[in-house]
């Protein structure tokens, strides 16, 4: 049985426990054993670090330890995959530069607040956004910094008239991708403020095809 493991905390906004308890039991159903864990601490566990498939990270802000971040990027780099959300992952650590590298992004701005966005699917082959059409969010929609070697798989584009912010009229930026860190799988999604935006259906759908993904689970799952 693969083993995957949910570390949970941080900043409450992001709701760290309503949004994980969405794919907890997703991940039972689909045969893993869980182990969820309230403190980093549980990165510097070398045997359990060791013995898991995946990592699902959901924790937003807050610091993490020299000791704590090297069992969890050496981890990923020896080749356990990793998968999360904005709320969990793109926001994390924000002094951790080699943290933000292994997941090939970071949070800078929501321009706007709650807005009304389109995602659009970049790759329609890729087992991830396989048959998901364009489809709306309302939620925060996210500026980041991104590593142009991601495998992007989904964009949005942002609107001049979003916070005023007249410098990004145009720009797209990436919302969903894939990328390889060592020899471990990695997936994020930007989508994910809070639990309410996994109601709709496609943005619940590619979180959980990511998961399945980087733990090998979904289609072809060589490095991105």
């Amino acid at each position: 049985m693969k083993k995957a493991l949910v570390v949970r905390g941080g900043w409450d906004g992001h709701q760290p426990i309503q949004t994980s308890d969405l794919f907890i039991p997703f991940l039972r159903e689909k045969g893993f054993e869980v182990t969820v864990s309230d403190t980093l601490q549980s990165y510097t566990d070398e045997a359990l670090m060791k013995s898991l498939a995946l990592i699902v990270p959901c924790w937003t802000m807050g610091e993490i330890s020299r000791e704590q971040s090297a069992g969890l990027l050496g981890a990923v780099k020896s080749g356990v995959n990793i998968a999360g959300w904005h709320g969990g992952m793109g926001d994390s650590f924000r002094q951790n530069t080699e943290y933000q590298f292994m997941v090939g992004g970071q949070w800078v701005a929501h321009p706007g607040g709650i807005v009304e966005f389109e995602v659009n699917i970049v790759d329609h082959d890729d087992p991830i956004t396989a048959d998901i059409r364009d489809f709306k969010m309302k939620s925060e929609q996210y500026y980041m910094h991104v590593d142009p070697g991601n495998e992007v798989l989904a964009s949005t584009r942002f609107d001049s008239a979003v916070g005023g912010m007249l410098w990004i009229n145009g720009c797209v930026m990436p919302v969903v991708w894939k990328r390889a860190y060592g020899k471990g799988r990695v997936f994020y999604t930007s989508l994910g403020h809070v639990a309410k935006d996994f109601e709709v259906p496609e943005a619940r759908l590619i979180m959980q095809r990511g998961m399945l993904w980087a733990a090998g689970d979904l289609g072809c799952c060589g490095p991105a």
